[in-house]
Parts: C-alpha cells; structure tokens; sequence
C-alpha cells in the first residue's frame, strides 16, 4: 500500500460521507421530505454519515472500481434517507415516492462525478506541492570555473629537438 492509494482512500470516504448527508439532506426537502430536518436528526444524520465515510475510506479499491463507489454513494443515501426518515418528528413514512428515488440517484450520480473530481484535484494538487517543495528544498547549483590542462611552460628546446629531428634528408644508405 503506498500513500497514494492511502490518501486516495481518505478523500473518497471525506466525500462520500459528506455528500451522503449533504444529499440527503437536499433530497429530502426537494422532494417533499416536508419540514427541515430537526437538531437531533441533522446530528444523527452527520454520525451516520461520518460512519459511512469512514467506512468507505477503509475500503482499499485497486483500479478505482466505479461499482463500488456507486454502491457506496448508493449505501450513504439510503442511510442518510432512513436517519432523516426515523429520526424526524414530521409525518413521513420510510417510502420512497417517485420523486424521492429521482433525486436520489440523480445526487449518486452527481456524487459519483464530484468523488472522481476531487481524486483528480487531490492528486494534482499533491503533485504540484511535491514540485514545488522539491524546488525549494533542492540544494543550489555551485558554480565553479571549468578546468582545462594547458601548459603554463614550454621548453624551449624541446620544441627545438622536435622541429630538428623531423627535418633533413637522413634516410636508409643508398645503394650504390
């Protein structure tokens, strides 16, 4: 397990909890869920949620299986909708009407798209923060003069031996 998965994990179950009561909460007033959900039900519903994103970002996927983030998105509203529906203290059954299961799964998919938005920002984002501390922490470049072997002293009669021996006409005895 390396920390990208692990972090991975982590901003999965912080979104999937949090747009689990989010949505909940959203759904069941847009679609005639009737009063706003009481104190006592909003923080049965934010403990519900944090268990279900805590859950969620305990699940290791390998290759970002969207089965098992639909089932999990899936899994946060049902449980978001049975708190609100237990919990509140208006008349409304568990049913689910038709306008209700309509905006349910129009929040999992909506949910789905921002999980997968926010593992790409997280991901970016890590990245871009690895550059620049990186840049900040990479030692300076020293500079230093470059190094070259030339000789600070020529012998002069070194040059002269040189030059002499290459010229002249000396060469094998002539036969004669």
């Amino acid at each position: 397990m390396n920390s990208r998965t692990e972090v991975l994990a982590q901003v999965r179950g912080a979104v999937v909890g949090s747009s689990s009561g989010a949505v909940s909460v959203a759904a069941h007033g847009i679609a005639g869920g009737g009063m706003p959900p009481s104190e006592a039900s909003v923080v049965l519903l934010l403990v519900a949620c944090a268990a279900v994103g805590a859950a969620v970002a305990a699940i290791r996927i390998a290759g970002r299986d969207g089965l098992v983030l639909v089932a999990a998105l899936t899994a946060g509203q049902l449980i978001g909708h049975t708190t609100l529906g237990l919990a509140g203290e208006h008349a409304h059954s568990l049913g689910l009407s038709t306008p209700m299961i309509a905006a349910h799964l129009a929040a999992i998919a909506i949910s789905a798209g921002l999980v997968r938005g926010a593992e790409r920002a997280c991901l970016r984002a890590l990245a871009a923060v690895t550059r620049i501390v990186l840049a900040i922490l990479a030692p300076a470049p020293v500079s230093t003069g470059t190094w070259s072997a030339t000789p600070v002293y020529r012998a002069k009669l070194s040059l002269w031996l040189l030059v002499g021996s290459a010229a002249g006409t000396r060469g094998p005895p002539a036969l004669a």
